[in-house]
């Protein structure tokens, strides 16, 4: 039986970046580049004027992506299609992560405010796949990124997952505060704790943090 309290949970929520894999393989650094001259090309502005924004948009709506289409009506398929065009050789498998997250009871997903063909070529490269039942994107919640309780709405109702026994794992603590508001259990992923009343758990190692779990 699984260590209390999460013994009960039969859904475990998985997010994808600098989660899935930590951060010190700096995969997202490409991403934030890459956004920051599609911004500037998009909105015909300077490189220090787009960084502004893409971090604005970021901390204000919950992405960039999310900004630019409530402000500027960007269409999101060239974007995330655009963004997303790196390279995922600085990833590297992960026999524990794989390991852990096969011993896990119940169904595993996963849900990123990146899209699908994304994650599913991180999941490769960590040596993942066909681990998970199902991966969602921002696509699956009507681009409404986390921490939006819309996007939260969307892709659970479309799971058909209880909240109560469902447990979340994240490394933007504030995506945690939706999870918890509906009863989910919620692990901060991430190298340094950010205390918080919605945070339960936090961890600087997915893998060791799943196998502890498991009896």
């Amino acid at each position: 039986m699984l260590h209390a309290p999460f013994h009960d949970v039969t859904t475990w929520v998985f997010d994808l970046d600098n989660t899935l894999y930590p951060p010190h393989m700096r995969l997202f650094d490409q991403i934030e580049v890459r956004m920051t001259d599609w911004v500037m090309r998009a909105l015909q502005v300077d490189r220090a004027r787009a960084d502004h924004l893409r971090a604005h948009y970021w901390q204000t709506y919950g992405t960039t992506l999310a900004g630019l289409m409530a402000e500027h009506r960007v269409d999101p398929g060239p974007y995330l299609t655009e963004v997303h065009d790196i390279d995922f050789s600085v990833l590297a498998p992960d026999e524990r992560l794989a390991q852990a997250i096969t011993a896990l009871p119940g169904r595993k997903i996963v849900y990123t405010n990146a899209c699908v063909p994304y994650a599913e070529k991180v999941i490769s490269a960590r040596g993942l796949q066909g681990l998970f039942d199902a991966l969602y994107g921002v696509e699956h919640a009507e681009f409404h990124p986390k921490p939006s309780p819309q996007a939260f709405a969307r892709v659970f109702d479309r799971d058909g997952l209880d909240p109560a026994r469902a447990a979340m794992f994240e490394d933007d603590a504030r995506n945690l505060a939706v999870p918890h508001a509906l009863g989910m259990r919620t692990v901060h992923v991430a190298p340094s704790p950010e205390p918080a009343p919605h945070i339960q758990y936090h961890t600087s190692d997915l893998a060791s943090f799943l196998l502890d779990l498991l009896p």
